[in-house]
């Protein structure tokens, strides 16, 4: 049987966002797995596609791979994943680089804007079956 966690993967490597996310998706009613890296998100995902409702990305991390490189590798292991990128300088290259069926932060953003774009995405999505 399903159980109820709402478990979000957040990659962002600066630490005072992580830890506005990581506040705002606790209080919204989710639990979240933070990694700092492109490349330690995709070895979660490779791992277990089906594990996380939701994908919420910075576009420039450190590392080889960007937030645009997570997302869409996140869609070819699952097609219905939900993703939420936040960026500060690369919203213009939105419309080019982001996946379908996406949602973009620009930052700053208000903590709630957060949750209500995780829950919006979470609630057009089936959940994902194992």
């Amino acid at each position: 049987m399903h159980s109820a966690v709402l478990l979000i993967l957040v990659v962002e490597n600066d630490s005072l966002i992580q830890d506005l996310v990581d506040a705002a998706l606790a209080e919204g009613g989710f639990e979240n797995e933070i990694v700092a890296s492109g490349e330690k998100a995709v070895a979660l995902l490779q791992g277990a596609p089906t594990k996380y409702r939701a994908l919420l990305t910075d576009i420039n991390l450190k590392g080889q791979l960007t937030g645009w490189d997570v997302a869409k590798r996140a869609r070819e292991l699952n097609p219905e994943m939900p993703v939420i990128y936040m960026t500060g300088a690369a919203a213009d290259e939105w419309p080019s680089h982001g996946v379908p069926n996406s949602i973009l932060l620009s930052k700053p953003f208000a903590p709630a804007q957060v949750v209500t774009a995780v829950s919006q995405l979470i609630n057009q999505t089936p959940p994902p079956k194992d």
